[in-house]
């Protein structure tokens, strides 16, 4: 079964900088593509960004693009999102996935299937 685990999640101040990282374990990790997602409260989940299994191929949500990479290194088995200029509006709970299958054309379609890590918190004042 795989594991998903998030790491990195903070505190920042509004302009300032965070990097998230994400590691899977019980699966091959290049057999995987890797997505972000956010929940603020009272707010649904949605996409942030993703990665494709050869690190080739990504795709961001418009609310983060230009700000936000996704990144991934095989021979640390773990997936990156940097995330600069922070705004207090990206202050939400952030959360990691893994799917066998996806594209860039998918954006956030088909993650519901995939293992997802417990979350941590990003938050970003003013």
């Amino acid at each position: 079964q795989v594991q998903v685990l998030e790491s990195g999640g903070g505190s920042v101040q509004a302009g300032g900088s965070l990097t998230l990282s994400c590691a899977i374990s019980g699966a091959t990790f290049s057999t995987y593509a890797m997505g972000w997602f956010r929940q603020a409260p009272g707010k649904e989940r949605e996409f942030v960004a993703a990665i494709d299994r050869s690190g080739g191929k990504t795709a961001y949500a418009d609310s983060v693009k230009g700000r936000f990479t996704i990144s991934r290194d095989s021979t640390k088995i773990t997936v990156y999102l940097r995330m600069n200029s922070l705004k207090p509006e990206d202050t939400a709970v952030y959360y990691c996935a893994a799917v066998k299958s996806w594209s860039p054309a998918l954006r956030a379609v088909g993650w519901d299937s995939g293992s997802w890590g417990q979350g941590t918190q990003v938050t970003v004042s003013s």
